[in-house]
């Protein structure tokens, strides 16, 4: 009963909300990193740099641009749902009906969650996809593409969609300490700029720990805003 009424909970907050209109600014994101990807390859064939001479290479650089972009994408949608309701108060009058507070909490989150990780899964795969399709065409990847390296490419991307799902999760304390949807979204970018950034073909997402480890920090900040919903007007 308990599962089925945040499910419940989480269809209506979907549509208050209108959650199922981010997928076009999904949709959008991942054309433009398409768009980013495809300049990048060209523009080093011309340079004559040749920087994306393997498929390990390229498929982590799709990785990188895509758990940045949803990230704070993540961060945006926290700042809708959650954010806003306690800056604006609605999410007192939501108190007010005969609704447990911490499964109205966990329904929010779930759909930020669900969203962020069902994103990240899905544009990684459509945009290899749609470069190893391109490659077919122009060879500007000189590696052999083999049924192994899928396999491991998707544990990888399965992987860190997890630990970026969880790091998607961290702007919600900022936002919560000052009620603030630019804290929310800007904390997101820093996140990003910290985590992503490229120095080389080097960035701490590359150290397995750095990315779990804040993830393992997301969830806590999760449970902690769970835990303490019942105290959320007594604060005030």
């Amino acid at each position: 009963m308990g599962v089925a009424h945040v499910l419940k909970l989480m269809k209506l907050e979907m549509k208050k909300n209108k959650v199922g209109g981010n997928i076009k600014g999904v949709i959008i994101a991942n054309l433009v990193i398409i768009g980013l990807l495809l300049i990048m390859i060209f523009g080093s064939i011309k340079d004559g740099s040749m920087e994306f001479t393997s498929f390990n290479f390229t498929f982590s650089m799709v990785d990188t641009m895509v758990k940045a972009t949803f990230i704070i994408f993540a961060s945006a949608l926290l700042a809708r749902i959650v954010i806003e309701e306690y800056k604006n108060d609605t999410i007192t009058l939501l108190f007010m009906y005969p609704i447990n507070r911490k499964k109205l909490i966990i329904a929010k989150l779930l759909i930020v969650v669900l969203f962020t990780f069902i994103s990240i899964i899905l544009s990684n795969i459509f945009i290899d996809f749609v470069l190893c399709i391109t490659n077919s065409f122009y060879n500007f990847i000189p590696d052999k593409l083999t049924t192994a390296l899928i396999v491991n490419n998707f544990k990888a991307i399965s992987i860190n969609a997890l630990a970026s799902t969880g790091m998607g999760l961290i702007p919600l304390y900022f936002g919560m300490r000052k009620k603030s949807v630019p804290a929310t979204i800007i904390s997101a970018i820093l996140i990003v700029s910290i985590i992503c950034s490229d120095n080389g073909g080097y960035s701490l997402s590359n150290i397995i720990a750095i990315p779990i480890t804040l993830s393992i920090m997301g969830v806590c900040i999760a449970y902690l805003a769970i835990r303490n919903i019942e105290q959320a007007d007594v604060n005030k």
